[in-house]
């Protein structure tokens, strides 16, 4: 039996068991799906053309409306999944709290604007789309990675509600400030971000406030019916798996929509890939470093690395289009941002298994089948 804060469906036969025997069948080849997804999503682009555009053509807050249901369909069980009577112990906890705020909101954007100035100082458009993809925290995607990684499912909706309100709050203002004065400081281009905080509320309510609303009341309505023991205990293991069916057809859909990018640009993607890759791993590695220095245990580390290493693309491509067009570089390095974050989170996942088994061995043996 799992314990309380394990995912139902991701279960640990033994400590000592090496990390892939210790997942489940279909999260063991996880990578395989994922990979098998993206050429999925290539091929039907490349065989039905238009289809990006007629997947494209009704949209729901500057996402295609396909997307959109993929979006809500992967964070729905996700977030049935969590413990709403325990959150208020982590939303207590402010040392936990002022943690994930100095990630997400100080060295989060600060490590972005650092790579993208380090590794394209010759494509400001390029630039530009990886300073809007720093500044869009995760809202959506992390409570997968998180959720596969056994992190806390309580915290990790804490910190993705935090990181909502600051989105709201602060993302006009430091998209301005690293747009706009910054370029300055270096004799560069300046460019001015429209973006109001009703636009980016608007985004939030809809791909975090609705999936949450709805698990909230799964979680009330099954559990006060049939008792928590069910709900955990046989039906979150078959409505749990479901979310990484949901992220399959997302991943399908990307790049069945934007994978000919990646084959007409090759070099222009690489030059946008290679910092993305290097932030994820900084972000990731600065933050599980940090965690544990702090004392947290290795739920709580993980959530809060996972939180501070992804970013909500969905949020960064709408300003991309909304502000320099659908044709630009800033959109083109927006789309490539998630099509380079799937994979890369996915390959942490097993990063941070690893580590759980070796730098929190006593988290590790505190689980029993």
């Amino acid at each position: 039996m799992t314990t309380a804060s394990q995912p139902a469906h991701l279960s640990i036969p033994g400590a000592d068991a090496p990390i892939l025997k210790r997942l489940s069948t279909l999260d063991r080849f996880l990578p395989f799906w994922i990979f098998a997804a993206m050429a999925i999503g290539i091929l039907l682009g490349r065989v039905y053309p238009d289809l990006g555009a007629a997947l494209d053509r009704v949209q729901l807050d500057g996402v295609s409306v396909p997307i959109a249901v993929g979006l809500l369909w992967m964070m729905y069980p996700v977030l049935a999944k969590v413990r709403y009577d325990t959150i208020g112990a982590h939303v207590r906890d402010t040392k936990l709290l002022s943690t994930s705020l100095l990630l997400n909101w100080v060295l989060g954007p600060l490590v972005m604007l650092g790579l993208a100035w380090l590794f394209l100082p010759d494509m400001p458009a390029y630039r530009n789309g990886l300073v809007l993809i720093g500044l869009a925290r995760c809202i959506a995607m992390v409570l997968i990675w998180n959720s596969l990684a056994r992190g806390s499912g309580e915290l990790a909706a804490v910190l993705v509600a935090l990181n909502s309100i600051f989105q709201i709050l602060t993302y006009s203002v430091l998209g301005w400030l690293f747009l706009t004065v910054v370029p300055q400081w270096f004799g560069a281009d300046t460019t001015t971000l429209h973006v109001s905080m009703g636009q980016i509320a608007r985004s939030v309510v809809i791909f975090l406030g609705v999936p949450l609303v709805a698990g909230f009341l799964t979680r009330k309505v099954l559990v006060a019916q049939k008792g928590a023991v069910w709900y955990d205990d046989i039906f979150m293991p078959k409505f749990g798996p479901t979310a990484l069916l949901g992220l399959l057809y997302t991943i399908v859909l990307m790049f069945a929509m934007q994978g000919h990018r990646i084959l007409e640009l090759p070099l222009d993607v690489l030059r946008i890939a290679l910092p993305l890759l290097v932030y994820f791993a900084v972000m990731f590695g600065l933050a599980f470093w940090l965690s544990r220095r702090l004392g947290f245990n290795y739920e709580a580390t993980a959530s809060l690395s996972f939180t501070a290493a992804g970013n909500n693309f969905e949020l960064a491509i709408a300003v991309a289009v909304a502000t320099f067009g659908i044709g630009s570089g800033e959109a083109l390095a927006a789309v490539v941002g998630p099509l380079i974050e799937v994979p890369a989170l996915i390959g942490l996942v097993y990063v941070s298994l690893w580590a759980r088994q070796r730098f929190f061995p006593a988290d590790a043996t505190g689980v029993t089948s």
